[in-house]
């Protein structure tokens, strides 16, 4: 079976000089090459063999690229639904708010016009004229508050809702990019025929763009290898007590914020890990997640003293500053955000709650144990939820978009899992803080990948993890004075 000209073309262009043919692979780096790619970046490589020398030793198969193709089309597809519903959920969030906050103003001023008529009865008209008066003076005040703090809070929600549609609007268009490449290998392959050089080269391709949307779907299998370790102290002079990191978070710029649970402090730190500014909570911050580039929300518990809350900061220019907060009527133990959603667990139980503090609807609940829910996060797409279930139970949870159980992982090196975080490309990475290990595990919740780092590392009862993209680290957060922090690839 021929090949039209036109499908040859597009199979055999080289992605970098788009008037060049595909004439090599470099195996080092997996990459297929013009003769300007060989002599610029590969000519320092072991391995690099002409596309014409391979044909016969490695295998053209397209069936099952086919496949592939038209599963992960189908994915991309649902995800970009589900970005589209989150914008407008976001919208309706900051609506619905704003309608809120101004229904709670008219009813201060009504409660407090019915008082004023309650106590007005048998007045004299002396002192009508000196009622109305006071009366109007109170109705400006109702009104300013309502103005100096409402607008303050709807403007900070409004700023969160654009700067997180901003996100969400360029995942969408990187999913249509993808769909758009994935659509047109889909077509290619049904053409190729049994040409042998172009199956090799489209199913090289095929799979670098397959391996580019399972990245942006949260699916990656790749387990990291970690390079080095450093150690860095976050303890300040007016801390009263030795260090315990509940939670840690990586602002887009490389600063990191660290929930410090005994001392009951928010601690901003620099690129070089050093404590450059920190914030007084009213109580133990228990976890800590990214709202948006600059933006954080903190889960605020004291089981004693009934105090559960999220608390907004933003970091603006190396300080901290609070924004607004909202009460729960639950213990609170973790937070995770995902477009405009937040994951609440309480010990027992995984609530959804909006932006505003609305709660939702109750994900997941066990009341077998203390703390069956204790840690969550959520994947980049959404689609799935880790949970760890604290001893005795010793388990990481898997849930579904609804709550629906997907997935139950145990490990003996993993005993008593603790801290959570879900990386950009779906990489899951869990603690064992009674175990002293930190492990990373199949996208599936099924599977250990790697154990990342043990106590032959330095790791000491780690409570919090979390993965930086601009410098490929892994921060871990402990029962003690110092992080660790390990470069990976």
């Amino acid at each position: 079976m021929s090949v039209s000209k036109q499908v040859e073309e597009l199979i055999l262009k080289c992605e970098v000089h788009r008037e060049d043919r595909i004439e090599m692979l470099c195996d080092d780096h997996s990459q297929l090459c013009c003769t300007k790619c060989a002599f610029n970046n590969h000519s320092q490589c072991s391995k690099v063999t002409q596309i014409s020398e391979l044909t016969n030793s490695q295998p053209t198969g397209l069936e099952g690229l086919s496949v592939e193709l038209e599963t992960v089309l189908g994915e991309i597809k649902t995800l970009q639904i589900s970005q589209k519903a989150s914008i407008q959920s976001l919208q309706r969030t900051y609506k619905e708010h704003s309608a809120v906050m101004i229904e709670q103003m008219l009813g201060n001023l009504n409660t407090y016009i019915d008082e004023c008529d309650n106590s007005s009865v048998g007045t004299s008209g002396g002192n009508e004229q000196y009622l109305k008066e006071e009366m109007c003076r109170s109705v400006l005040s109702i009104v300013n508050e309502f103005d100096n703090i409402t607008a303050k809070e709807l403007n900070e929600m409004k700023d969160e809702v654009i700067s997180i549609k901003e996100s969400v609007t360029s995942s969408i268009h990187k999913c249509t990019t993808l769909h758009n490449d994935l659509s047109q290998f889909h077509e290619l392959v049904q053409k190729i025929g049994d040409n042998k050089e172009l199956c090799l080269i489209a199913s090289i391709k095929c799979k670098h763009i397959i391996q580019q949307a399972l990245t942006l779907l949260g699916k990656s299998g790749k387990a990291f290898n970690v390079q080095r370790k450093s150690v860095h102290n976050v303890r300040i002079p007016s801390d009263s007590y030795e260090c315990s990191i509940a939670g840690i978070c990586v602002l887009t710029d490389g600063q990191v914020l660290v929930a410090d649970l005994k001392n009951k402090r928010i601690k901003l730190l620099n690129q070089q890990y050093q404590v450059v500014n920190h914030w007084d909570v009213t109580a133990g911050p228990w976890d800590i997640c990214l709202i948006t580039s600059s933006e954080v929300a903190v889960a605020v518990n004291d089981h004693d003293s009934k105090i559960h809350e999220v608390q907004f900061i933003t970091v603006n220019q190396g300080k901290l500053v609070s924004g607004r907060k909202f009460q729960l009527q639950h213990e609170c133990t973790c937070i995770t955000h995902h477009q405009g959603d937040l994951f609440v667990t309480s010990g027992q139980e995984l609530y959804k709650y909006t932006l505003s503090g609305k709660l939702i609807c109750s994900l997941y609940q066990d009341r077998s144990a203390d703390w069956t829910v204790y840690k969550c996060a959520v994947t980049p797409t959404g689609d799935r939820l880790y949970i760890t279930s604290y001893y005795p139970h010793n388990k990481l949870l898997t849930l579904a978009r609804d709550g629906t159980l997907l997935a139950t992982y145990t490990d003996p090196a993993l005993y008593g899992p603790n801290g959570l975080h879900v990386t950009p490309a779906g990489q899951v990475l869990v603690c064992g803080e009674l175990s002293d290990t930190v492990l990373q595990v199949g996208w599936e919740g099924k599977s250990k990948l790697a154990n990342l780092a043990t106590w032959g590392d330095g790791v000491r009862y780690p409570r919090s993890v979390c993965y930086c993209s601009t410098t490929s680290s892994i921060i871990v957060g402990q029962w003690g004075d110092n992080i660790l922090v390990f470069r990976v690839e």
